[in-house]
């Protein structure tokens, strides 16, 4: 059962929550990611290592503290709202229209990402995936073994449940769901040139969980996380 009555934050607190454990994954990741190179295998397993090490002690750490601290126990329930039960048609309804909304959205606006990676955010060196051919098929198998686990399931389900269930059922106002996706987007700051395209992108998975079902987001996120996935497993089957 939902739980409306949540202390809401202040401006103050939505944003250090939302922004710290951001910060924290981008300084691990920046100061991992050369050392990860020389062994062998592309930055995303910095991003990877990211995860395991920082986002989801931090973000599934919190959301246990704040249980304790609220239940006196390590239950969520109270802690993650949007929890309601929804019919299932309803579920793969709104999983395939947000699945789908947001992919046009983030296609539609990769120029303006792409525009804002070459003039202001130069300096910051990409993420890559190595899915360039610069890597064998071992240590590219290994690389989205991990990557499937960790960056498009257990990383989108703990975000899911820290920043939609958590804190955006804790954020003041209409414009609440608006300054969350900035938030959200800006949170990712290893790709600050995406900032405009998630902000507008997620707004569909937003609508969708504060209206429907946090269940809705969860699936989504990692619909779209695998998609790099898919990627990785069709140019390792393509490698010679």
């Amino acid at each position: 059962m939902d739980h409306p009555e949540v202390k809401q934050h202040s401006l103050l607190q939505s944003i250090i929550y939302h922004l710290l454990p951001g910060i924290l994954i981008g300084v691990f990741y920046f100061l991992v990611r050369q050392p990860i190179e020389n062994l062998g295998y592309p930055s995303v397993m910095g991003l990877i290592m990211a995860i395991i090490f920082i986002l989801i002690p931090f973000e599934l750490g919190f959301l246990l503290y704040q249980a304790k601290k609220t239940n006196g126990t390590y239950s969520l329930k109270g802690i993650i709202s949007y929890t309601n039960p929804i019919p299932w048609w309803q579920l793969i309804f709104w999983v395939g229209l947000v699945f789908l909304l947001t992919g046009v959205i983030f296609t539609f606006l990769k120029p303006l990402e792409l525009f804002f990676q070459s003039k202001l955010f130069f300096w910051i060196p990409q993420l890559n995936s190595g899915l360039d051919g610069e890597y064998s098929k071992q240590v590219l198998i290994f690389t989205y073994s991990i990557f499937f686990l960790f960056v498009a399931f257990l990383g989108p389900l703990v975000e899911e449940l820290y920043f939609r269930g958590y804190l955006l059922p804790r954020m003041k106002g209409k414009i609440g769901p608006l300054l969350h996706s900035f938030l959200f987007a800006a949170y990712h700051v290893f790709t600050p040139w995406m900032i405009i395209t998630r902000t507008i992108g997620l707004l569909p998975l937003i609508y969708a969980v504060k209206h429907k079902n946090i269940y809705v987001g969860i699936i989504v996120h990692i619909l779209l996380n695998t998609i790099d996935v898919v990627a990785g497993i069709i140019f390792i089957f393509s490698m010679t």
